[in-house]
């Protein structure tokens, strides 16, 4: 009896396991399709590719690395790097039209572009009724003598009334007329193209997301920042003399958000929140301000603050004087934000803001370039790299350089991990504990 039960015993225990094997199993293949793993930090490759052409302008990486987005003569073309073919093309007939603007998205080989065309039907006529006229009538009102008259005595000298015979209006057909529309001259749209892997012979998803019919015709995009986690994107966009911040939701809605009269030079979205930063000007102040639903904020009443970017929940600050960077702030990214919050001083130094792009790297870096220079600071620690292209460009999350090379009717690329501790340069930093 006792071998029966100990036999019973070891064989239960042994179900139990592989059940709790198979469940452990399922649970976590469950959690890789549901969260599958991210990189622990970002995608970097070396390799080199040859491009047909030598007149590129607005060149990006993407994510991944592996595909590079460019315009040559007005059109938008995608170069596959390991393949060295080029995948996508987006044409047009009217180089004063076409793709506006375009940015790849950071955590996926998708970019987003906006198109221009011609509007073929750019004015509609409209039929609507004529309101009629009311004449106006002058009404007298005769004055009259307070004399009581008993109404059981029949004045000799009252007229009978006389009795009107009701008659049958008829309705007046109702007039109208034809006016002329003017919608805009111009169709703006956005679209949504997807990239397969570098490896793989599918062809781009190319995919049309929504007009923008608030865009104004001949408006050019000055600057776009986008929040992938709340689906939104903002962009500056230049008309003539006037200037619009637009908020764009992929669930369709378009909000104007600026003031009258503000010049927004510069921003930053928040992936965690969708609030935007934007350096304010309105007149002759000038402000850090942040735009979340439906309220301001005052970041910063320093004329000379300027916001550089946002990264892992920390908004990153510049003091600018003359044209130079002299130090970096940060204060946290809220969800509830407060006007005049703390602001945490990183670096004191000098940096000249020239003809330079700046971004925040993935790993908290301020990253300022040019196309001979390249300035990191990561920790209070400035480090100084000398770039060797014809052309450089660094990859959004500060981890990849771009060095092109022109050869011929050709342009040699060259992609490389951008390392500031193989530069051996350290200047003019100040390290604050």
């Amino acid at each position: 009896m006792k071998k029966k039960l100990r036999t019973i015993f070891v064989w239960v225990l042994v179900s139990l396991l592989l059940q709790f094997g198979a469940y452990s199993y399922l649970e976590n293949k469950v959690a890789q399709v549901v969260m599958p793993n991210e990189p622990s930090g970002p995608i970097t490759k070396e390799l080199q590719a040859t491009i047909p052409g030598t007149e590129f302008e607005n060149i990006q990486v993407s994510y991944a690395k592996d595909y590079l987005a460019y315009t040559e003569n007005g059109t938008l073309k995608i170069f596959n790097l390991k393949k060295e073919k080029i995948v996508f093309e987006k044409k047009t007939n009217d180089k004063s039209l076409g793709v506006l603007s375009y940015q790849w998205l950071p955590d996926r080989d998708t970019l987003l572009y906006f198109y221009a065309k011609k509007n073929p039907n750019p004015v509609t006529y409209v039929t609507v009724p004529i309101k009629p006229t009311t004449p106006t009538v002058d009404t007298k009102t005769d004055q009259k003598t307070d004399t009581k008259i008993d109404p059981k005595v029949e004045d000799p000298n009252q007229k009978p009334a006389k009795t009107v015979d009701k008659v049958e209006q008829k309705e007046t057909p109702v007039q109208t007329k034809t006016e002329v529309r003017y919608n805009n001259p111009q169709i703006t749209e956005l679209y949504t193209l997807e990239l397969p892997g570098s490896d793989e012979d599918t062809e781009p998803d190319d995919r049309f997301n929504q007009t923008i019919n608030e865009f104004p015709a001949g408006g050019k995009i000055d600057e776009l920042v986008f929040s992938t986690s709340t689906n939104l994107i903002y962009l500056t966009v230049k008309d003539g003399s006037k200037e619009l911040l637009m908020e764009i939701d992929v669930m369709k809605n378009v909000r104007t958000l600026n003031r009258t009269g503000e010049i927004v030079d510069g921003m930053a979205a928040s992936d965690r929140y969708g609030t935007l930063y934007i350096n304010s000007k309105i007149g002759g102040t000038k402000q850090v301000v942040s735009l979340g639903v439906g309220n301001r904020h005052v970041i910063s009443k320093n004329a000379n603050d300027k916001v550089l970017g946002i990264r892992d929940g920390k908004i990153y600050i510049g003091e600018v004087i003359n044209n130079e960077l002299v130090k970096i702030k940060t204060t946290e990214d809220r969800s509830e934000i407060s006007d005049n919050p703390s602001l945490k001083t990183e670096w004191e130094g000098s940096i000249p803001l020239s003809e330079v792009s700046i971004l925040i790297g993935s790993q908290g870096e301020v990253v300022i370039y040019n196309q001979q220079t390249a300035y990191i600071i990561k920790s209070g620690e400035l480090n100084e790299i000398s770039l060797k292209g014809d052309e450089n460009y660094i990859s959004d999350d500060g981890a990849e350089l771009i060095e092109l090379k022109k050869s011929g009717t050709s342009t040699l690329v060259e992609l490389q991990a951008l390392n500031p501790k193989e530069s051996g340069i350290v200047t003019n930093s100040f390290h604050l504990e």
